[in-house]
């Protein structure tokens, strides 16, 4: 047993194989009518999020922001932005939320604050030199008069990593460093009033009932602190742990330390809303009392974490680091069988290794939708490829994204579901560049199209927009297509062949099925009868087929399908691009009996 797995006697860690829905609050739903989302409309919806079947929610940032990068330019950690409700909307919907079964992770965006961050601000007012400006990465400039930036970094969202500001005089001053848009300057986690202020910001989110935290940017805190110049080679190649400010050592004391924090908040340890004596709180003021008491335990830690090297993110992954990260690797991989082999086979290594779960997804808030994805010749996915104007099949990539979806929720570990995903939708590819607010988008002047066509706002009802996602006549923050009325969530909820039916059903049987939620895990090859087009594995006694061909395949003898991604496959092949989980004949029940109270699952 690896140091991170539970004992035997423990019950099992509600993370190590929930199904998490993911909220981006802005395009969730709208509860005061003014065509954003917000926490009324959230609260309003929550009922939806559980009757899916979903164990928790990520909500991306809800705070205080001049949303220059769509929230995760942080103003107050501690904060709601008045866009989304207050912090007293804040804690009753965490409480609600876990009236309902539900816990809830926040963001935390622990490399980067916004501009409009009072420590920024003061930053911005003092002298060169002084001790609010080390809080921070300012430099001078090189070259005459300091005109050019003080390295050659260049920014994740296009152009260079540093912003020159300007003095109280009028003349320009120092650079700041931001890896993100000009308006995310970079702290410096080489000062301790930083690393302070986080693990405030974590006790106070803590406090008021939040179970788990999601790290954003996670292995880009640390700098290199002469801040040199990024030499060839930059990607692989590159001796290990030696880039200037991607996966340094140093990161790694921070999340020691942040792990200490989590693990405070343990089964009889903590009192909400108190801390062990001589521990500072962080919170402005004591956590609201909220109803229906509070998950037992298990504050956990989530990396977003693009690392190839496996080596390398095992180390973040060790037991007193981070609890999980994302399995990216499912995401980035082509929809091909020998790809997602080897994506899944990579993945289960490093948690066999670690003993932190896989924590699959297919897309999130950043990413290309899946449906238009898969629709694609290149069904992979690279920000660094990403371009406008790509043909897709909607028809096939709805095919092969409702197969994935069965895939990813047979496998062993997590499940991240971004919403809208559970709905079939596709990316919004022509959205007009006049309501475009990414500052990828704007940063590389059109050539990388961004990530607003996955950030459109869901339809709820109806047969045009705003299709229930605000009062009838208000124009959503982000234009809805014409063509979505048989996307909505009615329309799903009407149809048994729907996306939305086939994912309530999928999360229903992960649950009740003791094979997909403790089950050993183990590939079918040739020699069990697997056609060598469809990726099989068992778990126990459900086995889950993919048929990635463009012919129907054969289903292994002697099995009843429980439940098929495309309903043709009841009595006859796999078809293509489909997927399906069998079980022994004899000991098939009925996909599509009753589903249990959420307490039974």
């Amino acid at each position: 047993m690896t140091p991170a797995e539970p004992s035997p006697a423990a019950p099992r860690a509600w993370w190590r194989d929930a199904v998490v829905y993911q909220v981006y609050p802005r395009s969730f739903a709208d509860g005061d009518g003014d065509g954003t989302g917000d926490l009324a409309g959230l609260r309003a919806r929550l009922p939806y999020v559980a009757e899916l079947g979903a164990d928790a929610l990520w909500i991306t940032p809800w705070y205080r922001s001049p949303m220059a990068d769509g929230g995760y330019d942080v103003a107050d950690h501690r904060s709601v932005d008045p866009l989304f409700g207050t912090l007293e909307e804040a804690e009753l919907l965490i409480g609600e939320a876990r009236d309902l079964g539900l816990r809830v992770i926040l963001d935390v965006v622990p490399n980067h604050l916004s501009r409009e961050h009072p420590l920024f601000r003061a930053a911005l007012a003092a002298p060169p030199g002084s001790p609010e400006r080390r809080l921070f990465h300012f430099r001078p400039g090189r070259g005459e008069d300091g005109a050019e930036p003080p390295n050659n970094w260049r920014s994740e969202f296009g152009g260079p990593a540093w912003t020159r500001t300007t003095d109280a005089d009028g003349r320009p001053g120092e650079w700041y460093l931001h890896l993100f848009s000009p308006g995310q300057p970079d702290v410096n986690w080489d000062h301790p009033a930083v690393r302070e202020e986080f693990t405030s910001v974590l006790r106070f989110w803590f406090d008021r009932g939040v179970a788990g935290i999601r790290v954003d940017s996670a292995n880009l805190l640390a700098k290199d602190a002469d801040l040199p110049d990024l030499v060839a080679p930059t990607g692989p190649g590159r001796p290990a742990g030696t880039h200037p400010y991607v996966d340094r050592e140093d990161v790694h004391a921070v999340y020691r330390s942040w792990r200490r924090v989590a693990d405070s908040y343990g089964d009889g340890c903590h009192a909400e809303g108190s801390h062990p004596a001589g521990s500072p709180s962080g919170s402005r003021r004591p956590a609201a009392p909220r109803p229906g008491g509070s998950f037992p335990g298990d504050r956990i830690l989530l990396g977003e974490l693009w690392i190839e090297d496996g080596d390398r993110l095992a180390r973040y992954l060790r037991p007193d680091e981070l609890h999980t990260a994302f399995t990216f690797a499912l995401l980035k991989s082509p929809w091909t069988r020998a790809g997602i082999r080897a994506a899944v086979d990579g993945a289960l290594t490093l948690a066999a290794r670690t003993g932190a779960p896989a924590s699959w997804v297919l897309g999130n808030h950043d990413v290309t939708r899946t449906v238009t994805r898969y629709g694609r010749r290149d069904t992979s996915f690279d920000f660094a490829t990403v371009t406008a104007g790509v043909p897709t099949d909607p028809v096939l990539g709805t095919r092969r994204a409702r197969a994935a979806a069965l895939l990813t929720l047979a496998l062993p570990g997590s499940v991240h579901l971004y919403q809208g995903e559970e709905l079939g939708l596709p990316e919004v590819e022509d959205l007009p560049p006049a309501v475009r607010r990414d500052p990828v988008y704007l940063r590389s002047g059109g050539a990388d199209p961004g990530r607003d066509g996955c950030r459109v706002p869901l339809p709820w009802s109806g047969d045009a927009p705003p299709y229930g996602f605000t009062r009838p006549g208000r124009d959503t923050w982000l234009p809805q297509p014409d063509d979505w009325a048989d996307r909505t969530v009615a329309a799903q909820e009407r149809d048994p062949g729907s996306v939305l039916r086939l994912y309530r059903r999928a999360i229903r049987l992960r649950r009740t099925l003791p094979g997909l939620r403790d089950g050993a895990f183990a590939w079918l090859t040739a020699a069990d009868g697997t056609p060598e087009d469809v990726l099989a594995f068992r778990r126990e006694d459900v086995v889950c087929a993919v048929n990635f061909s463009a012919r129907p395949a054969p289903l292994p003898a002697g099995h009843t399908v429980l439940l098929s991604s495309e309903p043709e496959t009841a009595g006859g092949p796999l078809p293509p691009h489909a997927a399906a989980w069998l079980r022994p004949a004899a000991r098939a029940p009925q996909a599509d009996r009753r589903q249990p109270p959420r307490g039974e699952r």
